[in-house]
């Protein structure tokens, strides 16, 4: 597995915090591990809540690259001036749907619904392979 923490690429250019963090396929054991990544490189971000809501939408994102497709996915997560931006790329087409949970589903179909619900924006950028499901969280916003 992959991990890197990135402190600035080049020399004389603005700090940026990032986790990058390679998920192996079906491997659920990134999910607690991601979780904790995330939240050594939030420690000292954001209000109230904030670094919680990433670490509830950083789950649903990798739970569902690791879930529902067949490949590796990477994780990014990048602290920025404007806030935080968290992307999970992985490698198969299929665009990830947004649906209404079902009452006899209890742990499934409420993912995106979160996402939706609880960023401050979020999306799905395509690749030439793959796709990359993103959200951004303002670093004070209530």
């Amino acid at each position: 597995m992959e991990r890197q923490a990135r402190r600035g690429a080049a020399k004389g250019r603005a700090q940026t915090p990032q986790l990058r963090r390679r998920l192996g396929r079906a491997d659920l054991r990134a999910v607690p591990q991601a979780r904790r990544e995330l939240r050594e490189l939030l420690r000292h971000w954001g209000g109230p809540g904030r670094s919680e809501t990433a670490e509830l939408l950083t789950s649903e994102l990798v739970t569902n690259a690791i879930v529902h497709t067949d490949h590796d996915a990477v994780l990014t997560a990048t602290v920025g001036p404007g806030g935080l931006r968290v992307e999970v790329r992985d490698f198969m087409a299929c665009r990830p749907r947004l649906c209404a949970p079902k009452a006899d589903e209890a742990t499934h179909g409420r993912g995106l619904v979160l996402v939706q619900s609880l960023a401050d924006a979020w999306g799905v950028r395509p690749h030439a392979v793959g796709k990359s499901v993103w959200f951004e969280l303002d670093a004070d916003a209530a």
